[in-house]
C-alpha cells in the first residue's frame, strides 16, 4: 500500500533515478565538449571537416569496382595552418551551440524524474524551463547548422585569397537538418501542457 511519503515504488524510484543519472552524465559530457572545443578554437591549426568538394572535382574513390555504378568524394578535411578570427568563431559556434542545447534537455530531463521521485512534477517553473529549452533547441540545431556553412564558404574564401586553393571546393553548401525545429515543437508542446498541469494542479490543491 502505497503512503504519503511514499510516492512511487521501489522499481520507479530506481528508473527514475537512473534517468536523472544519465541526464546529469550526458550534460556533463556535453559541457566538456564545450570545454575543448574553447580549447581547440584556441589552437594554431585548425581542421575543419566536411568542406565541399566541388562536383567537377569530386574524383572516383573506388574507381570501377563492381558492382558499383560511379562514386565520388563529397567532403574532405582541411588543416589550416593559419585563420582568421571570424571563421574560428563561427566552427566554435556550430559545435558549441549543439552542445548547449543537449545541456538544456539534460537539465529539465533531470529536474522533471526527480519532481516525478517528489511526486510534484507540475510545477510553473517547469513549463518555463521547458519553453526556453525548446527555442534552445531550435536555435542551437539551426543557427548552429547555418555557422557551419557561413564558416566553410568562408573558408573557401580565404583560400582563393592566396591562389588557386580553392579551386577544388564548392563555395557554399547547406544541407539543413530541420529535426531540431521538429523537436524543439514538440518540448514547446510539452511546455504548454506542463503550464495546465501545474494549473489543474493548483486547482485541486485549493479544494482540499
Amino acid at each position: 500500500m502505497t503512503t504519503a511519503n511514499q510516492v512511487t515504488s521501489r522499481g520507479d524510484g530506481f528508473a527514475l533515478g537512473l534517468i536523472a543519472t544519465g541526464a546529469a552524465s550526458v550534460g556533463i559530457g556535453a559541457l566538456v565538449a564545450i570545454v575543448l572545443s574553447t580549447i581547440g578554437a584556441t589552437e594554431q591549426a585548425v581542421t575543419i571537416s566536411q568542406m565541399p568538394i566541388a562536383a567537377e572535382e569530386a574524383g572516383a574513390p573506388l574507381g570501377g569496382a563492381q558492382p558499383v555504378v560511379g562514386s565520388a568524394y563529397e567532403t574532405a578535411s582541411v588543416t589550416f595552418s593559419v585563420l582568421p578570427a571570424g571563421i574560428r568563431s563561427m566552427l566554435w559556434a556550430e559545435s558549441v551551440l549543439p552542445a548547449i542545447a543537449t545541456i538544456g534537455v539534460c537539465a529539465i530531463a533531470w529536474w522533471l524524474a526527480v519532481s516525478l521521485m517528489r511526486a510534484r512534477p507540475f510545477r510553473r517553473a517547469m513549463s518555463t524551463a521547458i519553453a526556453v529549452v525548446s527555442v534552445l533547441v531550435i536555435v542551437g540545431g539551426t543557427v548552429g547548422q547555418l555557422l557551419g556553412a557561413f564558416a566553410r564558404a568562408a573558408a573557401v574564401e580565404f583560400l582563393a585569397t592566396d591562389g588557386p586553393g580553392a579551386e577544388p571546393f564548392s563555395l557554399f553548401l547547406l544541407e539543413l537538418d530541420l529535426a531540431p525545429i521538429g523537436w524543439g515543437f514538440a518540448l514547446a508542446l510539452i511546455a504548454g501542457a506542463f503550464g495546465i498541469g501545474s494549473r489543474l494542479q493548483r486547482d485541486t490543491e485549493g479544494l482540499v
